[in-house]
């Protein structure tokens, strides 16, 4: 885990709906996979047969982008709406799943494309198990 996140919520003053190092563990896994899926996109774009990756650069960018905004929200306790949490906690599976595929298309010829499948994977379990344990 970061040197902040845990205790950043053991600080926080109130009850959380989450267990505090389940939360702790999703929020640096989703910050994790938005910073492989950037670093994948970029090291894409700087292949000589970029044309062929253009929708593993497209899959890398939405998925950090919906990762880096799942952590922030579920970053945030203060009036916590359950609903908008397991809506982006579905939809982040879902962009790890499709960035997942897409990586491991590309897996045995980029290794920036293997991690980052990996990456994905993890996250993808991580966002399922933090939307099981809202049930």
């Amino acid at each position: 885990m970061t040197a902040t996140t845990m205790p950043m919520l053991r600080a926080y003053p109130a009850e959380i709906n989450f267990d505090r190092d389940k939360l702790g563990r999703t929020i640096d896994i989703l910050t994790a996979c938005a910073q492989a899926c950037t670093a994948c996109a970029d090291s894409c774009l700087s292949e000589a047969n970029v044309g062929t990756l253009a929708k593993c650069v497209r899959t890398d960018l939405d998925c950090a982008d919906i990762c880096t905004t799942t952590a922030r929200v579920l970053s945030r306790h203060t009036g916590y709406d359950a609903n908008l949490t397991r809506g982006l906690l579905e939809a982040c599976a879902t962009a790890c799943r499709a960035c997942g595929d897409e990586c491991q298309r590309h897996a045995a010829m980029h290794e920036h494309c293997r991690i980052c499948c990996e990456s994905c994977r993890v996250c993808e379990n991580a966002c399922r198990e933090l939307l099981a344990a809202m049930s």
